[in-house]
């Protein structure tokens, strides 16, 4: 059961051939031996067509990549939350820095993720989008750099600032929303100080996909957000 007041860990599963069917599985599988390792929060965000059948594998909560601010009917190739509540997940990233959205639409995808009861997760690239973000009260919001992502370049050690006047403006906004942070996570160190700079947690993707050992890597960082 997802827990929004303790430290997580999400791991984007994104397109990558390393987290695409069996392998997307044996993610899962490596993520959830992880958390029940260490006792902490893991939670996964495997491709579409992966979403069901990993949902009804393991235990630890499952996400969407994406959520289309849509209601059911004519929206041919777009990601219905129906779809994503009927396939047994838990909640969904929306308006990640690779799947953008305007602040319209986004509010509209947080309304509909209540709707199905699945939790929300929303990304921004910079601390003003995370504000207004957060005004429209998501369950979590997470800040990623774009410039930062996929380069093992971590957003905590490279601009920490970044991090910091996020958690100070959506503080201010609401003093109970889970911040997370993402953007070159490679390293238990660099989700360990994002922890001190006030986030929950992190959203990391190849970092942990790329990995040639997922799993020590997993409770390196497991570890980090509970220190």
């Amino acid at each position: 059961m997802l827990k929004l007041n303790e430290p997580m860990i999400i791991i984007n599963f994104k397109t990558y051939l390393e987290s695409t069917g069996k392998k997307a599985i044996e993610l899962a599988k490596q993520a959830e031996r992880a958390s029940k390792e260490t006792g902490a929060q893991i939670i996964i965000a495997p491709q579409f067509v992966d979403l069901a059948k990993i949902a009804e594998i393991v235990e630890i909560p499952v996400f969407a990549q994406h959520l289309d601010p849509i209601k059911p009917g004519n929206s041919t190739g777009h990601i219905l939350a129906d779809a994503i509540k009927e396939s047994g997940v838990s909640g969904t990233l929306i308006n990640h820095s690779e799947r953008q959205l305007c602040l319209r639409d986004i509010q509209t995808s947080i309304e509909l993720a209540l709707e199905k009861e699945l939790v929300s997760c929303v990304c921004a690239n910079n601390p003003a989008t995370s504000a207004a973000v957060a005004a429209l009260k998501p369950d979590i919001t997470s800040i990623e750099p774009p410039e930062l992502i996929g380069t093992g370049i971590s957003v905590s050690k490279a601009k920490p600032e970044v991090i910091t006047n996020t958690v100070s403006l959506v503080r201010k906004i609401d003093k109970n929303m889970p911040i997370l942070c993402g953007a070159g996570i490679s390293q238990a160190e660099d989700v360990a100080i994002a922890v001190k700079l006030g986030t929950l947690g992190v959203l990391v993707a190849s970092g942990i996909v790329k990995a040639k050992d997922p799993y020590s890597i997993l409770c390196s960082f497991a570890n980090a957000t509970q220190q």
